[in-house]
């Protein structure tokens, strides 16, 4: 099994959704995250004063699949994300040495 997690940039949520349910992947984490990258961050404009955002606001979604999966999801959500521009975010695969889901007790793959 894989844990693949996705930063991606808020707006494009809905899309890596409905990419993953497309794929038929039953279940994910999303959670708000903030960081920068090559972009390091950007300048905005409120109530006529400049100031510098250092930290830009991303979503970090989490699914864990078989290893069989992984890379069409990795895929799903690459095409599902991908915008061209600069801080569209990393998608990264580890592997899972066991999953239990903590209603049933199931382990595995029957637990995903």
């Amino acid at each position: 099994m894989k844990l693949i997690t996705a930063i991606v940039k808020p707006y494009r949520l809905d899309e890596v959704k409905t990419a993953l349910q497309e794929l038929g992947v039953q279940g994910l984490t999303v959670s708000e995250a903030s960081g920068y990258g090559r972009q390091r961050g950007h300048t905005e404009v409120y109530r006529g004063a400049e100031y510098q955002v250092d930290l830009v606001p991303k979503v970090r979604i989490e699914v864990v699949v078989e290893d069989a999966d992984a890379d069409p999801v990795i895929d799903a959500i690459l095409q599902a994300a991908r915008t061209g521009k600069i801080g569209d975010g990393k998608v990264w695969a580890v592997p899972v040495d066991t999953v239990t889901r903590v209603r049933t007790g199931e382990r595995g793959p029957d637990a995903l």
